[in-house]
């Protein structure tokens, strides 16, 4: 059985560890697929249960120096947690250690350089700031050269290992390089900074990191700890810890509070704050029947709900995890940087050696000098980090950005094809409309009692809004009806067979109707459109006709109830337009985006809806089919088509659309299949969410643009092309600043996105 989780990961010192983690994962039997992400330090693993464990995975992780944290979801978390606070305060202590060394150090080697005594001394703070404080590079180093393989830490402990043994030997006989006319320097103060800026510059990247995935840990923080539950007596209330929650128990929340777990409103009425969820700024109404969602806040009054889902179960929970796995996942570009991180560090190591040996052949009376001086400077200024952060932390930040206005992206590459959608096709019901049609009108020809407590049971089976609506109509009425049958003695008993429903046409079932004498009755009934009708050979009388004409003209939607031979009733149904689909339609439009609406309903309601919404392209009496149809013919034209609909009637064109955005409140996150989920329904949310996509895959842009840049022009001067020019040769320590400014800068630009409004 195939399988993919998202794990924690530990010993990632920068994107060529993240290369080689993938590698090792990559290669293990059972593994379909493995991304490493070194800015969220996950690992999303795809493998097959059956033909290798997760201990088999940490066993050859841990063979390579580092490890994958299995445990259970919770405890893996934690672990990782508490493992990353432990790094970061070690990285703290030794950054400040370092940096305090580098400044006695510098002056004594800028300001005292021909002393001896300052030399020894120099010597002795060096030792305590080279391999004390910068001993983690030298540790890593060897833990990979012991499998094999070099990265980051690698580059930093041969060029400032270097520059410390060059420097001690200098120091120590200083008259092997006198004798031959050449004054040897000591450049202790270099390998002492290059340390102190390179742990700087991780502890920036580090807190920056942080910074990426501050909305995962807004939404992951928003269940509150404990609840509080009404168990045994109805007064008996109990605060327990929020894990032990379970389905049906009886929770009160007062005013202020924060909802803990999923459930329906049982009593009382209150405004509940669900922006955190949804990124709506009004509050929703609540009372009996409602739903209520983890981590929205209960504003003014007291009520109480039935738990029906806890702990991983709830949409908070779902949430979570779907940005997380999104954030896990690697946009198509991450391929080919992988593929550079992966041989970056061995290229480098071959590049300096050779600036080295073409030093010393060229340049013979200062050639070894320089040439130590210049492979020093290019294993410390080459940077496969920022390479390395340059997608993923975008790609983080730009999605947890989404998850805040209630935009759920499934992956890298859904945000990736965002950006390209030049079309997008809505559906009418529920993604223009409201989605709440109500009856407006309704006209039986006879039979009317009868007629609507058939129609009241046929229309309960469909889950369609229209039903919906229809059945909300004849609730009341049926009731009083059956009542006082049933108090007159003359009730009959009604119950609908072979129940089916006709895609974009309408419903059909067999009615019994069961009389006090047992004597039964069976009669097929439709409910549906015109179409259904005239499939069907059913006659529709001349002044329901009409009366269907008029409504039509007044933009209704009309649903025919009819048994095999003529209709019994008409009814009219509107729906209204979304306040806010006007302006989403513009918005779409300002950005170079067609919009397309694709209807089910007759042609008149849907020119109205079109017209309303300010949509110039629609086409009615759409069957699911014809919608996916219309997508591929689209297509065909060269166009990249995003489609909206509800995800259950519109899968076919979901599936065959470039990018599938479902539209729902937060209880249609089980939508798996859409690669954009709008927890709000609001049409507003779609350019929001393609400004959200151009402007993170510009972030990536920008970013790989500047590492690949700094790489190209920072090498050839780190190796001293300008030295014949002008005489510069580029000091190491500057080359350790730039290296450790290249990554900061990197997240940081990513950060930028956080402050961008949608």
């Amino acid at each position: 059985m195939k399988k993919i989780q998202t794990f924690p990961v530990t010993g990632l010192g920068c994107a060529g560890c993240a290369a080689r983690v993938n590698r090792i994962l990559g290669s293990q039997p059972g593994v379909t697929s493995a991304n490493v992400n070194f800015a969220s330090s996950t690992a999303q693993i795809e493998y097959d249960t059956e033909k290798c464990s997760l201990e088999d995975l940490r066993a050859a992780v841990q063979e390579g120096g580092y490890d994958i944290l299995t445990d259970d979801e919770d405890d893996s978390e934690k672990e990782a947690e508490d493992e990353h606070a432990r790094q970061y305060s070690a990285l703290k202590t030794q950054t400040v250690g370092a940096v305090a060394l580098a400044v006695p150090i510098t002056v004594l080697g800028m300001t005292l350089m021909d002393s001896t005594w300052a030399g020894y001394v120099t010597w002795i703070l060096a030792t305590v700031s080279v391999f004390f404080f910068g001993r983690r590079f030298y540790v890593n180093a060897w833990k990979q050269l012991k499998h094999g393989s070099a990265n980051m830490d690698t580059l930093v402990a041969t060029s400032t290992g270097i520059a410390y043994l060059f420097s001690l030997f200098n120091l120590l006989f200083p008259d092997f390089w006198l004798s031959r006319g050449i004054e040897p320097h000591l450049y202790f103060e270099a390998a002492s900074v290059i340390i102190a800026f390179i742990l700087l510059g991780r502890l920036l990247e580090d807190r920056a990191k942080r910074k990426t995935t501050d909305a995962i840990r807004k939404l992951a923080g928003l269940q509150p700890s404990t609840v509080t539950v009404i168990r045994g007596q109805e007064t008996a209330e109990m605060t327990i810890p929020v894990e032990q929650a379970r389905a049906g128990d009886i929770i009160m929340v007062r005013p202020g509070e924060r909802i803990a777990v999923d459930g329906t409103v049982m009593e009382g009425e209150s405004n509940v704050d669900e922006s955190m969820l949804n990124g709506e700024p009004l509050p929703s109404r609540k009372s009996a029947g409602d739903k209520v969602y983890a981590g929205t806040v209960n504003l003014s009054g007291a009520f109480r709900f039935r738990a029906e889902k806890t702990g991983k179960d709830t949409v908070l929970a779902q949430i979570v995890k779907m940005v997380q796995d999104a954030q896990g996942s690697k946009a198509p570009v991450q391929n080919i940087v992988d593929k550079v991180a992966g041989i970056f560090v061995p290229a480098i190591i071959g590049i300096s050696v050779l600036v080295f040996v073409c030093w010393w052949v060229f340049a013979p009376s200062e050639g070894f000098v320089h040439g130590i001086l210049s492979m020093v400077t290019v294993l410390i200024i080459a940077c496969p980090c920022a390479l390395g952060l340059a997608t993923p932390t975008a790609i983080i930040v730009g999605l947890g950005k989404g998850a805040e206005y209630g935009i759920l992206i499934k992956d890298a590459a859904s945000l990736e094809i965002a950006k390209k959608i030049d079309t997008v096709i809505l559906d009418k019901t529920g993604t223009i409309t409201e989605g709440h049609p109500a009856v407006t009108d309704q006209c039986w020809e006879t039979g009317a009692d009868t007629g609507r407590k058939i129609l009241y049971r046929l229309e309960r089976l469909s889950g369609h809004p229209l039903s919906e609506a229809i059945v909300s109509a004849l609730e009341k009425q049926v009731k009083e009806t059956e009542e006082k049958s049933g108090q007159n003695g003359t009730g009959l008993a009604y119950e609908i067979k072979d129940f089916e429903s006709i895609p974009g046409k309408g419903i059909r079932g067999n009615a019994v109707i069961s009389g006090p004498d047992g004597k039964t009755e069976s009669r097929t009934y439709y409910a549906g459109n015109t179409g259904l009708l005239e499939e069907n050979g059913i006659r529709i009388s001349k002044s329901l006709s009409d009366l269907a004409e008029k409504w039509l003209r007044e933009s209704k939607t009309v649903v025919w109830f009819a048994d095999r031979v003529a209709a019994i009733a008409a009814i009219a149904i509107t729906d209204k337009v979304k306040e806010t689909s006007a302006g989403a339609v513009a918005r779409l439009h300002e950005m170079g985006i067609e919009t397309w609406m694709l209807t089910g309903d007759n042609e008149k309601s849907a020119a109205t809806v079109a017209g309303q919404a300010g949509i110039t392209h629609y086409m009615a009496g759409m069957l699911p089919q014809d919608k996916a149809e219309y997508v591929k013919k689209l297509q065909a034209a060269g166009h990249t088509v995003g489609m909206a609909g509800d995800g259950i009637n519109d899968s076919a064109a979901l599936a065959q659309a470039d990018l599938s955005i479902a539209m729902g409140t937060g209880s249609d996150i089980a939508i798996d299949t859409a690669m954009l989920t709008i927890l709000s329904s609001d049409l507003l949310k779609i350019p929001q969410a393609v400004r959200l996509s151009r402007l993170t895959v510009r972030t990536i842009r920008q970013n790989l643009f500047w590492a690949f840049i700094y790489n190209l022009i920072a090498i050839p001067v780190a190796a001293g092309i300008l030295y014949p020019v002008n005489g510069f040769l580029l000091n190491p320590m500057i080359g350790g600043a730039a290296m450790a400014l290249s990554s900061v800068s990197v997240v940081t630009n990513s950060l930028r996105l956080r402050r961008k409004s949608l």
